[in-house]
């Protein structure tokens, strides 16, 4: 069976006037269908860097990163933004909704990229809103939404795409604990019950607490790996 994800050999140097940094150190990882992964280490470990180079967002200075079999750091900058669109789903810490898009539109928004039937945007996105516990704030602007409530939709339109993945850079770092509860509680059913591959990058012990499996990195070299025996 052909692993979500794998990388080999992977490394991300940035170029610095002092000194070049590396910020991720030869990472050699494979991600299964259906994990609920979580990827933890202290601040400036290469967490985030390591996301963005499995979403495509930055590219690697060496190595390979296999998505399904496909080699993606072999992309041009046009296959990798037509890849990214169907095929991983993001979340930030900061939510990046569309300030001028209300919640329905915001998670609409990505299937109308990939030129759904308008028919099954509908069905869709009311589904996903519905699962998230927001059928009743369909038509609100981000705005006039909780910061949970905002994070909320971001996982919905994380998920509209269908993704073989979703990747989630702190999610609850800007949340309080009742609304990072609830979210967490919401990824994990939907994990479970979508099948849905989440790779989380976090330094939240709730995340670490139900993650599946938890991979350290320190000075951007993974230093351990292990499954959570209460949650397997």
């Amino acid at each position: 069976m052909v692993p979500v994800i794998e990388t080999k050999n992977l490394c991300k140097v940035f170029k610095d006037s002092a000194q070049d940094v590396l910020a991720v150190n030869d990472v050699t990882l494979t991600v299964s269908a259906g994990e609920f992964l979580a990827i933890v280490g202290p601040s400036g470990s290469g967490k985030t860097t390591l996301l963005n180079l499995i979403g495509g967002l930055d590219t690697p200075t060496s190595g390979n990163i296999y998505i399904d079999g496909k080699d993606i750091s072999s992309f041009s900058e046009k296959e990798m933004i037509g890849f990214r669109l169907h095929h991983i789903g993001f979340i930030f810490q900061a939510y990046n909704l569309i300030p001028v898009l209300t919640a329905k539109e915001n998670v609409s928004f990505v299937m109308e990229l990939q030129g759904r039937d308008k028919n099954e945007i509908e069905t869709r996105t009311k589904e996903l809103l519905e699962a998230v516990g927001l059928s009743d704030r369909m038509d609100s602007r981000p705005s006039k939404l909780s910061g949970g409530q905002q994070q909320r939709v971001a996982v919905a339109r994380a998920l509209a795409s269908k993704p073989k993945f979703v990747l989630a850079d702190e999610p609850t770092a800007n949340l309080d604990s009742k609304s990072a509860e609830n979210l967490l509680d919401i990824m994990e059913r939907l994990n479970e019950q979508e099948k849905v591959t989440f790779i989380f990058s976090t330094h939240d012990p709730r995340i670490m607490a139900k993650a599946k499996r938890i991979i350290t990195l320190e000075d951007g070299k993974i230093t351990s790996q292990e499954l959570n025996i209460g949650n397997k």
